[in-house]
């Protein structure tokens, strides 16, 4: 499990984590949600050690996050940042082979391949793989990002935005996909999102920030509220039960 334990984060005066504390389940897909500007990817950033917390601490694995070598946490925990640096003249191949950096350094052996071929099959992008970045649209280069990550095969993902550039379709696509990571390879997946009903529908815990605070946590059944949601997006929501799942209205 991932434990969140008092963490505090200010950029130069402006506060923007306050005395988060919640504890992860192994297992499953936790999503976190809340407007814009409520800390979400701060969070998943210290989570994932790409940002450093004033004050508090996180533990991954029992492992505090600050203190195990970069080289051991990354053999137990991936991240996808919200926005990627990659260059444009990568191949797909290529990308999805990053992945395996912290086993392979750079010097890809069968076992690599073998874990590569995997996640680009998984993300329906072999097709693509000899394809230049710059050659993919939007939503396949996300397809691409999340299957580098996948690669990595860890135990803990960690993906921000992971629907960014996806289409109806594609996004369906891309929740099922990871649904299917979490039954069958047994990941413990963390999402940052920002469609309450994929939550609702895909995720088995939820994360509900507003203003730096963690203000809910629980089931979707427990935090898809009409009370709670209005809360939380400050916007009239309502609730209603289609073929079993607790979708919000609130166009």
């Amino acid at each position: 499990m991932i434990e969140i334990d008092n963490i505090s984060k200010k950029y130069q005066t402006i506060p923007v984590l306050k005395n988060v504390k919640a504890i992860i389940p192994q297992g499953g897909i936790t999503a976190i949600i809340g407007p814009n500007g409520a800390g979400k990817s701060t969070l998943l950033s210290i989570i994932s050690r790409l940002l450093l917390a004033d004050e508090g601490q996180v533990k991954v694995h029992n492992m505090d996050v600050v203190n195990t070598p970069s080289d051991k946490l990354a053999t137990y925990l991936s991240v996808l940042r919200q926005e990627n640096r990659f260059t444009s003249r990568l191949t797909v191949f290529e990308l999805v082979g990053f992945g395996r950096y912290p086993y392979s350094k750079g010097r890809l052996n069968k076992d690599d391949l073998v874990y590569i071929n995997r996640a680009l099959e998984f993300l329906n992008l072999t097709e693509y793989k000899d394809r230049f970045l710059d050659e993919l649209s939007g939503g396949q280069r996300q397809r691409a990002y999340v299957a580098m990550v996948l690669c990595q095969d860890t135990e803990y993902v960690l993906l921000d935005e992971p629907l960014n550039n996806l289409d109806m379709k594609h996004a369906v696509a891309m929740m099922k996909q990871l649904r299917r990571a979490a039954n069958e390879l047994g990941k413990t997946i963390v999402i940052v999102i920002h469609d309450i009903n994929f939550a609702s529908v895909y995720s088995d815990y939820i994360l509900a920030m507003k203003d730096g605070q963690l203000v809910y946590q629980g089931s979707p059944k427990q935090i898809m509220d009409s009370k709670i949601l209005e809360e939380i997006f400050d916007t009239p929501v309502k609730i209603e039960n289609i073929h079993n799942q607790n979708i919000a209205i609130y166009y």
